[in-house]
């Protein structure tokens, strides 16, 4: 008998613990529209937390998805971009997108239940 996979081997396993962390599909689609330093991307994103900010961005950083680039300015100056790697990730988070609009329920609230977008409830008489 085949020895079977364990789930932290499997592909998706490994993207969910890069990606997985709640702020990360939201930092990377604001640095989709380009580089930014810290406080813009803060302002840009202002649902997140300070702190969570930055240990997703430190989190995003050591996955190779975004850079972290310092310019020797006085004060200092930081800026995030994505690297190739998280630039690679934007086909996939568009269709991520699509998804949700297409499942978003008709007053924008959520999502839908499990009836197909914009159905009655199906058996329902």
């Amino acid at each position: 008998m085949a020895e079977q996979a364990r789930d932290e081997d499997k592909p998706i396993c490994e993207v969910l613990q890069v990606l997985g962390a709640k702020w990360s599909f939201v930092v990377i689609a604001e640095l989709q529209k380009g580089p930014k330093r810290f406080n813009r991307l803060q302002r840009d994103v202002a649902i997140v937390g300070t702190q969570s900010l930055t240990d997703t961005l430190r989190h995003l950083e050591q996955s190779g998805i975004v850079r972290r680039e310092v310019y020797p300015t006085v004060p200092v100056t930081v800026e995030y971009s994505l690297t190739d790697k998280g630039l690679d990730f934007q086909a996939t988070l568009a269709e991520m997108e699509k998804w949700a609009l297409r499942w978003r329920k008709p007053d924008g609230e959520k999502f839908a239940g499990e009836d197909a977008p914009g159905s009655k409830t199906v058996g329902a008489g």
